[in-house]
């Protein structure tokens, strides 16, 4: 191994040496490694700390041995390798002085033309910029893998992670960068912790809202509840304008206001695109169809197209007419791509319009007390769905801006059935849903409009003059 200075004529006269013996010696392998001037000095003395050798001259010359690991065996300077390679192969170098500088002076402008490009190649290098908000949260901690391993945005897409909370979660924040860091993601090419409210959503590509309110109704009012939300939202939506990329992806996530969280960063960022600010839905849905699964004794991954309707984290709905099952044993067979309608198999009816459907608190209770893996997993989910489209015909359940679907009022956050695909997200109109379902779609909007009214009104507080 040859390392020197760029600019070294002796480093010169060993390089050339070592060239003409691994030409012709078939068991002679040269490794080089040319070092800036500026950095050589530095460079040295970590190789020399981190071997337990002295040498404080360039070059530096050391042997090893391939495929036995261990330390390598220092030869020294350039008289030393001289001398080795005399004694062991009776070739020396005659280099002249003046042919050493020439070659030491080349040697330093292609070691500088190099440093160049692989700068540019840098450069070119552009990865996702990914922000999240309450970064202290379990879900967070739980979600930094799913991101970095490569399947949620692809095997050539590099990510930077920014994790954002207050400054009382500071060591917490610098505790996951270092075990992020630990893990040496390919893909991780950055990640670091903010506790400054004035950098936050720089560049951003993805904002992942993870803030929640602490639910106490018997201190606070709903009213006071949603002020919080209200307050989060104001601040983060004017940054997200400011600083992050015109083309931002918002996904609101956590376990209280979901609906609302998203529709207020939409309203405090009106130049905030309304298709880009999503709120994620899939941990109820998954917990439903576990819920059906281990009434089937079947695998959950079986159970396709569940739909939650309405408000998230409140009032919602859970619809089974659209639900199939894939691999359900039962009497008929077929192809593993074969489906079967979930109502036609579940023959107690009065299980699902008693246990199942009144269950509903209770599946929001296990969403809610989750230590993180679930919501991590549901928002890695729909981020891959979004970047590379969701399974063809698979319904997926999410918090959209409405324009009217499904006779839903315009202008709320309502969670509804879409699908991925081209990048974007599209509301699936064409499914049909009974008068019943209307009905209950229309109660669930009631709730979402009298939490918008209120935060519209908190609005209208804060700016009397400027509010619509």
């Amino acid at each position: 191994v040859f390392t020197g200075k760029a600019n070294c004529p002796y480093y010169a006269k060993a390089e050339l040496l070592a060239d003409y013996l691994q030409t012709n010696l078939p068991d002679f392998r040269v490794h080089k490694i040319t070092q800036h001037p500026g950095k050589w000095e530095q460079w040295l003395r970590d190789i020399c700390e981190t071997n337990g050798w002295e040498h404080s001259q360039s070059p530096i010359i050391w042997r090893e041995l391939l495929d036995r690991g261990g330390k390598g065996l220092l030869l020294g300077g350039v008289n030393d390798f001289l001398e080795y390679a005399q004694h062991y192969y009776g070739i020396t170098s005659m280099m002249l002085n003046e042919e050493m500088l020439d070659i030491a002076e080349e040697n330093l402008q292609a070691h500088i033309e190099i440093e160049k490009e692989e700068e540019e190649i840098k450069s070119l290098i552009k990865p996702l910029q990914i922000w999240i908000t309450s970064a202290s949260a379990p879900i967070c901690y739980q979600l930094i893998p799913l991101l970095a391993n490569g399947e949620v945005f692809g095997m050539t897409t590099e990510i930077s992670i920014h994790l954002l909370d207050t400054d009382q979660f500071k060591e917490v924040l610098c505790g996951i960068v270092m075990e992020a860091e630990d893990m040496a993601f390919p893909l991780l090419h950055s990640i670091s912790e903010h506790t400054e409210i004035d950098e936050a959503f720089i560049q951003a590509d993805i904002i992942i809202v993870l803030d929640d309110v602490l639910l106490d109704h018997d201190v606070q009012s709903l009213e006071n509840h949603i002020r919080e939300v209200s307050e989060i939202c104001q601040v983060y939506a004017p940054l997200i304008e400011k600083n992050a990329k015109s083309e931002v992806r918002v996904i609101s996530s956590g376990k209280t206001f979901v609906n609302l969280k998203a529709m207020m960063i939409m309203a405090y960022g009106p130049s905030i695109k309304p298709e880009n600010v999503i709120a994620i839905a899939t941990p109820w849905e998954s917990a439903a169809k576990a819920m059906l699964a281990r009434k089937l004794n079947m695998s959950a991954a079986g159970v396709k197209d569940v739909i939650i309707w309405g408000n998230i984290t409140g009032c919602n709905y859970i619809d089974l007419s659209h639900a199939k099952l894939y691999g359900y044993d039962c009497a008929i067979w077929g192809p593993a791509n074969f489906p079967r309608p979930l109502l036609n198999m579940i023959y107690d009816s009065e299980w699902i319009h008693s246990e199942f459907l009144s269950a509903q608190s209770s599946l929001s209770s296990r969403v809610c007390h989750c230590g993180g893996m679930l919501p991590a997993h549901a928002v890695a989910t729909v981020l891959r769905y979004w970047y590379h489209g969701s399974p063809p015909g698979e319904i997926v359940s999410l918090g959209v801006p409405t324009e009217g679907q499904f006779c839903v009022p315009e202008g709320i956050v309502f969670s509804m059935p879409v699908r991925f695909q081209n990048g974007n997200w599209e509301v699936m109109t064409q499914l049909e849903i009974s008068e019943t379902t209307q009905e209950v779609l229309g109660r669930l909007a009631h709730e979402l409009i009298e939490e918008k009214l209120i935060a519209l009104k908190e609005i209208k507080q804060m700016h009397p003059y400027g509010a619509d």
